[in-house]
């Protein structure tokens, strides 16, 4: 099995509610976060609607929009500061690392 972000890339969406502001916010602090763990991601930022119908391996989006999209997407993560790379890099690390996707 490909090792996800290294040997395959990941598939990222940053959501919010219209998918014009937040969820950029978002898709460059996730950028720069995967950058930072050398793995590689193609991040795409959109609404919660369009989210629906896309195809992910991680979502990362404001608290108030995650609970939806639990048991849809692999891995989703939801976030209180946007700018705030530690506690996304953290997050990300935790739940890779509980899906098998990065070694502990």
């Amino acid at each position: 099995m490909a090792r996800k972000g290294v040997e395959d890339e990941l598939v990222v969406l940053t959501v919010c509610g219209v998918g014009m502001g937040t969820s950029l916010i978002l898709r460059m602090t996730a950028e720069e976060v995967f950058k930072q763990l050398g793995l590689h991601a193609r991040v795409t930022a959109t609404d919660v609607s369009s989210a629906h119908g896309m195809p992910a391996d991680i979502l990362i989006a404001q608290e108030m929009h995650t609970p939806e999209f639990v048991g849809r997407f692999p891995i989703v993560i939801p976030v209180t500061n946007f700018l705030d790379k530690d506690e996304m890099k953290r997050k990300l690390v935790e739940s890779m690392e509980a899906a098998g996707w990065m070694a502990a």
